[in-house]
């Protein structure tokens, strides 16, 4: 039952980076982080490429959620663990790659 609960919550939290991934790859103001940076259209010069970009990080996030949620139906603890490292670990690593997808299109 509790790999249940994990597989929704995974799902629950994937659903939104998924759609701000799938949706706004064509759009022609820059796709924010999860801050929401005010300044991007100023900084970023080749929109298109950024946006292709980033829309492809926040997929991989939501991939990594539904996958942890199967995990967690599989092997709950597993899951959990993995849970916790995506929470933590994987913000700090989205976080790098995504400064160095504005670097790069700056």
């Amino acid at each position: 039952m509790e790999g249940i609960v994990g597989l929704v919550c995974c799902i629950l939290c994937a659903f939104p980076l998924f759609v701000v991934g799938y949706y706004n790859r064509n759009s022609r103001e820059p796709i924010t982080f999860w801050a929401g940076d005010k300044n991007l259209k100023v900084k970023v010069k080749d929109i298109q490429g950024y946006n292709d970009e980033i829309s492809k990080l926040y997929i991989k996030c939501a991939l990594a959620f539904v996958t942890t949620g199967i995990l967690c139906v599989v092997y709950f603890w597993v899951g959990i663990v993995c849970i916790l490292l995506e929470c933590t670990l994987g913000i700090y690593v989205v976080w790098k790659i995504y400064k160095n997808i504005l670097l790069s299109h700056s």
